[in-house]
């Protein structure tokens, strides 16, 4: 009897495991879409439709380095008077969206 029990207890727990992992992924994929979207309206016209606008002065932004802070920074305040800042225009959420998008494409 008891052994059922250690058992039953144990598939219960690996089940809510696989739930917990799969309602990560699912904000995680959520995040990434809101991205997406906040990138096609807002940076895909300098930067991109595929985060690369090659022969221009934009970074192919696949490469960009493992950095939230300084991401964050650069989209907020702009750099080298060649792009804009954008803290007016969109939010810490916004931003953040961005970062996850941009990261999910980011190659080594």
């Amino acid at each position: 009897m008891c052994a059922a029990a250690i058992f039953a207890a144990a598939a219960m727990t690996a089940s809510a495991q696989t739930t917990t992992s799969q309602e990560a992924a699912d904000a995680d994929q959520s995040l990434i879409d809101q991205g997406k979207t906040t990138y096609a309206e807002k940076c895909s016209h300098c930067h991109g439709p595929g985060l690369l606008n090659p022969g221009t002065i934009t970074p192919d932004l696949r490469r960009f380095p493992d950095d939230r802070e300084r991401f964050f920074t650069i989209v907020k305040q702009g750099k080298n008077n060649k792009m804009p800042p954008w803290a007016d225009l969109l939010s810490d959420d916004q931003i953040g969206t961005l970062w996850v998008y941009i990261s999910s494409r980011r190659k080594p």
